[in-house]
């Protein structure tokens, strides 16, 4: 498996990585077993002090690591800058509620004295998290923040485009203060990371990938009897209400549907709309669209950064063509996207028949699906027939209207008059094929501790 970095912007090659000998991966599980044994007895207090310093190197350097994720991914180089900083208020908020959110539990059973019977969280040990290139430093602090701030150590595989990122972030960890082998980066080839699946000193699996990665690693996972924790694709509806201020929906529409590319798991990809404000919502979207700008994704007046490689352009165009060839309509936005790099040209594309294949699919990069439905009840019904169920938005003036609404969408998260939302402190996850298990808030730090019951019986009034 090759580990290089290619510029999206020019289509070069920079720099490349060989992959890890099995050698280094087994010297890296001993040493991550290792570490565990020391950094499992560790206190809260110098475990936080890690995640603290984690986010004061992360804002000291901002700009030096928001331009590498520009550069192996193509990110806007101020989209960049906004990963860096959620990155750094994540290390922070485990710093501060880690402690708190593991402390133990009493529980209060019947026939046994108060306070005799508590409910703690030791860690698991070993975690293998696996992390994809559209956001390179925020998937890796997702997992990697709580799970350490909870006494676990990581061994990450990340997307063969990022491993400059992947090498930053294992850097990052040891400055931090970090000891020897806590967080370890490999350049693992397929066969390697099955192995490292299978290996008895890993307790957990964490996966954030496409659909095809996750059933993989599950499999995997479950056959061994480990536990696993999957964020996988989606295709996020973006309901428009008869109600809804159409301006504003079709601004956060066009945010939303583009940001990062269209590259989003929780990217407004499905837009179902009103009939009564469907022809003022398009014809405002197909402006807003129109005015975004490709080009150099660190200069400041680039609206429109490339894709992250060449396959995911023909992956792209591939799903377009089928889309048209089943009779779907598909219509350019904006000038002309640099045929330098791996740009794709914004599109909308409608008359998305049932039997389509675009229907059912997640298009990853900046193309709007766009419905037009009579009612609310046939936006929701459309809206639930999906195979994901990640996130979702819903945009109506009524917002009692659009909690009801939102409680109706099958989905891990629905937010009402704005696309779907990411920060530190709101909990990610979601359901069908889009995976299982959370991440961040308590949630997340949970996903991979032994919750174990410890009861005191050798005293008065116990059993």
């Amino acid at each position: 498996m090759a580990y290089k970095t290619i510029s999206p912007y020019t289509g070069k090659e920079v720099k490349s990585f060989p992959t890890a000998t099995d050698f280094e991966v087994d010297a890296a599980l001993a040493k991550a077993q290792t570490a565990f044994e020391s950094w499992r007895t560790s206190s809260f207090a110098e475990r936080a002090d890690v995640m603290s310093n984690v986010a004061k190197i992360l804002r000291e350097n901002a700009d030096e690591y928001a331009r590498l994720i520009s550069l192996e991914m193509g990110k806007l180089l101020s989209e960049a800058q906004a990963e860096v900083e959620l990155s750094a208020q994540i290390s922070e908020y485990y710093a501060e509620h880690a402690a708190e959110q593991l402390a133990p539990r009493v529980l209060a059973p019947k026939g046994y004295p108060e306070g005799s019977v508590q409910l703690v969280s030791d860690p698991l040990g070993v975690l293998y998290i696996v992390e994809p290139w559209n956001f390179p430093f925020y998937q890796i602090i997702r997992v990697s923040a709580p799970q350490l701030s909870a006494g676990n150590v990581i061994v990450m595989k990340h997307a063969s485009n990022v491993p400059q990122c992947a090498a930053a972030f294992e850097e990052i960890f040891r400055k931090a203060g970090a000891p020897e082998g806590t967080f370890q980066n490999l350049y693992l080839s397929h066969e390697q990371s099955d192995h490292v699946i299978v290996d008895p000193r890993v307790r957990g699996v964490a996966l954030t990938g496409s659909e095809r990665a996750g059933a993989q690693v599950a499999a995997a996972a479950g056959k061994a009897l480990k536990k696993s924790t999957l964020e996988l694709g989606g295709s996020d509806a973006f309901i428009v209400l008869d109600d809804a201020d159409v301006k504003k929906a079709a601004k956060w529409a066009a945010f939303g549907r583009n940001w990062n590319a269209g590259q989003v798991c929780v990217s407004s990809k499905r837009l179902i709309v009103a009939d009564s404000v469907y022809d003022e919502f398009v014809e405002t979207y197909r402006e807003l669209a129109s005015e975004l700008v490709a080009g150099d994704p660190t200069d400041p007046t680039t609206t429109l950064a490339p894709l992250s490689s060449r396959e995911a352009v023909d992956r792209l165009q591939k799903q377009l063509d089928e889309a048209v060839a089943h009779g779907a309509k598909a219509e350019k936005l904006g000038k002309p996207v640099p045929e330098e790099g791996f740009f794709f040209q914004p599109m909308m594309v409608t008359d998305i028949a049932e039997d389509n294949p675009a229907y059912q699919a997640e298009f990853f990069g900046p193309i709007a699906q766009v419905y037009r439905v009579p009612d609310e009840a046939t936006a929701i019904k459309l809206a639930n027939d999906s195979p994901y169920g990640l996130g979702g938005s819903v945009f109506t003036k009524d917002v009692e209207r659009g909690r009801r609404v939102a409680r109706q969408l099958d989905t891990g998260m629905v937010f009402i008059n704005q696309p779907t939302k990411v920060a530190a402190d709101i909990p990610f996850g979601g359901v069908k094929r889009s995976g299982y298990g959370h991440e961040l808030i308590d949630l997340g730090i949970h996903e991979f501790v032994n919750q174990k019951v410890v009861g005191v019986c050798d005293i008065d009034g116990a059993f």
